[in-house]
């Protein structure tokens, strides 16, 4: 299985949806776009559902904390949400919980953020 990439910017915050299977294979590619996006918008935050991330390794992990690092730069802050069990447990053992926030929703997400 591959992976869908959907990314809506908006206010500064680049909404990052993702359905399929992060790994090895499709890391470099949602690194590319999501630096692009984040270049050419101005990015300062993001959100990024996985509510439809089906399986990540250890490549997803290494992009989201790239990411992570390109916008606290900003004083950005990055959100997940909707996150299935089997990846909050991933980012449960990676300790990334310890510098990205959770939510439940993208709608919390932006609520947060003090978009919605």
């Amino acid at each position: 299985m591959s992976l869908t990439i959907e990314m809506e910017a908006r206010n500064q915050i680049l909404c990052i949806r993702l359905k399929g299977e992060l790994d090895h294979h499709t890391a470099e590619d949602l690194k590319n776009q999501a630096t692009r996006e984040i270049e050419k918008h101005g990015i300062r935050h993001i959100i990024l559902n996985l509510e439809e991330l089906s399986f990540m390794d250890s490549s997803g992990l290494g992009v989201i904390l790239g990411r992570y690092k390109q916008i606290k730069q900003t004083q950005g802050e990055m959100i997940v949400c909707a996150i299935s069990p089997s990846i909050k447990r991933l980012f449960d053992m990676s300790g990334l919980f310890k510098i990205i926030k959770l939510e439940v929703s993208e709608e919390n997400a932006l609520q947060r953020l003090g978009v919605a």
